[in-house]
């Protein structure tokens, strides 16, 4: 499943899920567009990887919740590769709080990254993957969208709400030959995690039938599957990484 001369966006690609997604394809060949608002130098830390690993990469500023933003980055892919192949829609965010205590600004914040920043990138991209002979659309939720969680209203309303524009997406995708998918990730071994208390992290765990958390690697190789022309006649789909969570 060579990646070699696809040119891959994936938002909020300096650090957890989304780099390691942008170090798996550019490790395959893939010419990446590393995407960031704050962490500049993790993201030129990630462009520089790839690079050592003899892979093309370029770093783009841009909040996916400004489209002015959105739009610079899509110019930035342009001059460095051309138009996209591959979106992967990442980036996100959490405020959580019990839904009673759960203000306004921070359901907000939550959908407008999570959701808003999704609509800003595939819009802003769209033409490209409709283009593209292997055009590829794909948002990364959580099994939080499917199974919900404790003080995480606004998240997994956001997670869930890429299930139903994934499908939508890849009908009208359909028309032009490129595929929409959305891949859906139990807890994740990334620096996130690691301010989860031990206890909580031990009932995670408890509850995922394989009895560890993912690594990243994991959601970066079915990525790198339904960013290659071997998923072609996949689409529309909700690929569940998550240890079995859901059985």
């Amino acid at each position: 499943m060579s990646m070699k001369g696809r040119t891959c966006v994936i938002t909020g690609s300096a650090r957890g899920i989304g780099r390691g997604i942008a170090e798996h394809l550019g490790n395959e060949g893939a010419n990446v567009v590393i995407n960031y608002r704050s962490s500049e130098d993790a993201a030129y830390d990630a462009v520089e990887t790839i690079e050592d690993l003899g892979g093309n990469a370029v770093a783009a500023r841009a909040d996916v919740t400004n489209r002015e933003d959105v739009e610079h980055m899509r110019e930035v892919c342009h001059e460095a590769f051309g138009p996209a192949d591959v979106l992967v829609n990442n980036a996100g965010l959490t405020a959580d709080t019990q839904f009673i205590e759960m203000t306004r600004e921070e359901w907000d914040r939550v959908i407008d990254v999570n959701l808003g920043g999704m609509f800003n990138c595939t819009q802003e991209f769209y033409d490209d993957i409709w283009n593209a002979e292997e055009g590829r659309l794909i948002n990364i939720s959580s099994v939080v969208g499917k199974q919900g969680n404790f003080g995480q209203a606004n998240y997994a309303t956001a997670k869930s709400g890429m299930f139903g524009f994934t499908r939508t997406i890849a009908l009208e995708l359909a028309q032009g030959g490129s595929t929409a998918n959305c891949v859906a990730p139990g807890y994740t071994k990334t620096d996130m995690i690691e301010s989860v208390p031990d206890k909580v992290l031990e009932r995670i765990i408890a509850g995922v039938p394989l009895e560890r958390l993912a690594e990243v690697e994991d959601i970066a190789a079915v990525v790198q599957f339904l960013a290659s022309e071997q998923s072609s006649y996949i689409t529309g789909e909700v690929i569940d990484v998550n240890g079995g969570m859901d059985l």
